[in-house]
């Protein structure tokens, strides 16, 4: 099968000159991408001691428009793997009528003191769409296979206790 993905045209402002010249704007790497690298519009370096956090810009503001879809910022899974630099927010989400500089909250959860040069690419933008809800107050719910049961935490076989395999 060989599904086409939904294209939007999105408005884009260059904050930083260095885009274009010295930057290549975002792009998808591959047809099958997901996300558009988002790069560090720094001055200069950035030392992230572990723990540290930083607002980092990326020289870019956008604007949506269509309100049914928002963009979100997610981080760039090799940076948080290898180096333990994830985003202070978690998920950044830009909603359609937002229309001013994109920041990036970058945190550096790992043990080690990283660096961030001007131009790094540092974060992902990925345009996804909305399903707004529109809220029924009710007394009772239908049943479900779950109900009001708990969720089982999950724990990774590498730290589970001999015997926590039983159900």
């Amino acid at each position: 099968m060989n599904a086409m993905a939904h294209t939007h045209e999105l408005e884009v402002k260059l904050l930083d000159p260095r885009f274009g010249d010295g930057w290549p704007l975002p792009e998808y790497a591959t047809a099958s991408s997901a996300g558009m690298d988002l790069r560090a519009a720094l001055e200069a370096e950035l030392v992230l001691q572990p723990g540290d956090a930083a607002l980092v810009p990326s020289g870019l503001s956008i604007h949506i428009a269509d309100p049914g879809l928002c963009a979100l910022v997610l981080p760039r899974s090799g940076l948080g793997h290898r180096h333990g630099i994830v985003l202070g927010n978690g998920t950044g989400l830009i909603d359609a009528d937002y229309q001013g500089p994109l920041l990036i909250s970058v945190w550096n959860r790992g043990r080690e003191t990283f660096t961030i040069q001007p131009g790094d690419r540092i974060a992902q933008l990925v345009l996804a769409p909305i399903v707004r809800a529109n809220l029924k107050v009710v007394d009772t719910f239908a049943d479900s296979a779950r109900g009001q049961g708990r969720v089982r935490p999950h724990r990774s076989p590498l730290t589970q206790e001999p015997g926590d395999m039983k159900r």
